[in-house]
This record gives C-alpha cells, structure tokens and sequence, in this order.
C-alpha cells in the first residue's frame, strides 16, 4: 500500500503532490467505507442508489446526484471543509510535501481487533429526559438535541437506573451516567462514570461524525461532549464545528483515529487539574504529528457564578454572562 507521509528533503508543488496521493489513497486515509471506483456509494452523503464514480487512476471523482466532482485536491476538500487555500496546503503536506515527526497510522477499521461489543438497546430519549439532563449539566435543550441529532447522546436503562449515553454511530465505545445524577454503585469505587464492557475505551467519540466539519472541540468525558455542543449552538457554529471526546485522561488517542483529525483546526478543553494538563499535551503532540492545526483553551481566571473557579468545559456553563461574552468559550479567535 501507498504509504501517505513521504519522507522529503524538499517541499513539494501542488502538482507533485498530485502524482503521489491520488483519490483511492484519501479514501482509504478517511476511513470512508466501500471502495472508489467507476460506480460506487458516495462518501460525502446517504447514497441508497450508487451515484459516485471515482475513474481508475484515482485522478477524478464525479458525483452525479450533486453534480459536484474534480480531482483529489477537490476531493480532500470536499472531505475535510477546508478552503481552497487551507486544502492545496494540507494536501501537499500529506503527500510528504511537510513530513510530520512519526509515520502515519494504520486504517481506522484495522485496529479495534477484539469482538464489537454487544451494548444493551440504547434510544433517543423522550422529551422529558432530554430536560432531566439539561437541567442536571446546566445545558442548553438545544446542544443536546444537536449531539443527539448527529448520534452522540443516547438514553438507556443501566443496572435498572435510568442513564443517558455518550457513543456513536460505531458503536466501538460508551459510556453511562445516571440521569439522577448518582453514582453508580455496582463498580467497586461508585464513579459516576461507567464505561460499558467491552468498549474501544481509547476511540475518540464522535470523530467519524466530525468528519464533514473543519473545526473540532476535543474534550475529556461525556459532560464536556454534551457542553461543546450547548456552545457550538449558543454560538452558532453548527456548520462548521462538531465535537469529540475522549472518556479519560489516561488514554492516549487510538492511533488508527488519528488520520480522521488531518486537514482539522482542534481546540482541546482538557481538565484543569495534573491529569487534564497531561493529557492535552499528550493529545497534542499526537494531533500536530497527524496534520491537524490544534490550540488549547486555558480555563485559568474563569469563576463559576458560585465563587467557584471553572476547571473544565462544563463548568463554562455557569460563568458570568459577561465572562461568555469577552471569552467567546469555543471559537473567539477562530474565524
């Protein structure tokens, strides 16, 4: 297989580039399912009828629904979101024109090796429960009605508790709290957070759903998740940004989940504490060695509206009213 990351003395041109990546290697580097070729399933969108064509050499793509179709740098920038500019740039970068410090990750689907987990019958939740959990995160209905929208917050019955779910699409990884807000007591150490047997505890939710936006919030846990997107709608970004998280600083992004965060702008929100610190230095260097343009948000000198002071992203959900305004919490500084 064609590796993506060429180790070059030099920079490369756009057309050079062009002659070592071509569009069977960006598809299989964003993980889309199926295979490119004269009639296939569209990436980009729900494809029922095969209306996609990618032509042998990997050179052009046409999709014949939206009418839309071009090369492989129209086709990186079509999967990522990125401008024109930001895309040749990116994509000359990922053909080995700026080689990052550590090879490329294998393909997403080949490193989750152990049996898929059988997770109990999650739902989407009435409409009361959407309320329960606003008011027990101080979240907005409409932040979880966009997670749950693009598959990130289920609801379930856990250990005969009511609970609500952080998972995906995949179904590789959950996790469960309890919509009374209650440890759980089953677990040795009664945390609140119960991650499901035989969960990918390391994958990133929400990554493969990410994958049409440019602009990414990484953050640690559920709460947080279900936080990013109360700002993501209170700053209506929701066509340009979604939200990932991983459940728990100690996890190392999976690196086979990488590659999906090439081409983006991420903004970590880690805890506030040692571990957090750790982890989004950790989760850094990894994003930066994948291709992805990454800030962090540095909570110091926020308060919580009860003196307290705000050590994560769910906490930004209690701060003064001014404090949001002048912080702009997700993208102040993003265009």
């Amino acid at each position: 297989m064609k590796k993506l990351y060429l180790h070059l003395a030099q920079r490369s041109t756009l057309a050079d580039a062009k002659t070592r990546l071509n569009i069977h290697d960006l598809w299989r580097h964003f993980g889309f399912d199926g295979e490119p070729k004269t009639s296939c399933r569209s990436p980009f969108r729900r494809d029922n009828n095969p209306s996609f064509s990618v032509n042998a050499e990997g050179t052009l793509w046409h999709d014949f629904t939206t009418d839309e179709g071009g090369d492989a740098v129209d086709f990186f920038r079509r999967a990522t979101g990125l401008s024109q500019k930001d895309a040749c740039r990116k994509f000359v970068e990922l053909a080995g024109g700026h080689f990052p410090p550590s090879p490329p990750p294998p393909r997403p689907q080949r490193a989750i090796a152990k049996p898929k987990p059988i997770f109990p019958d999650f739902n989407m939740g009435r409409a009361a429960d959407l309320q329960q959990l606003a008011d027990l995160r101080n979240l907005s209905n409409e932040g979880l009605e966009l997670a749950r929208e693009r598959d990130l917050l289920r609801f379930a019955t856990i250990k005969d508790c009511p609970a609500w779910i952080v998972t995906d699409a995949a179904r590789w990884n959950a996790q469960a709290r309890r919509l009374d807000g209650l440890p759980w007591e089953h677990l040795e150490a009664h945390p609140k957070a119960y991650t499901l047997p035989g969960s990918a505890a390391a994958w990133p939710i929400g990554i493969a759903s990410a994958q049409p936006f440019p602009i990414i919030a990484l953050c640690e846990g559920g709460p947080d998740l279900l936080a990013a997107f109360h700002f993501i709608y209170c700053e209506s970004r929701e066509q340009h940004c979604s939200a990932v998280t991983m459940l728990g600083a100690a996890h190392h992004i999976h690196l086979d989940a990488l590659p999906l965060f090439a081409g983006k702008r991420v903004r970590i929100f880690g805890h506030d504490d040692e571990a957090g610190r750790a982890a989004v230095e950790r989760w850094g260097a990894q994003l930066a060695s994948a291709g992805a343009d990454v800030d962090t948000f540095n909570f110091e000198g926020l308060w919580r509206v009860d003196g307290e002071p705000v050590k994560d992203l769910n906490d930004c959900t209690s701060i003064h009213a001014d404090d949001f305004e002048s912080e702009r919490i997700l993208w102040g500084v993003m265009p």
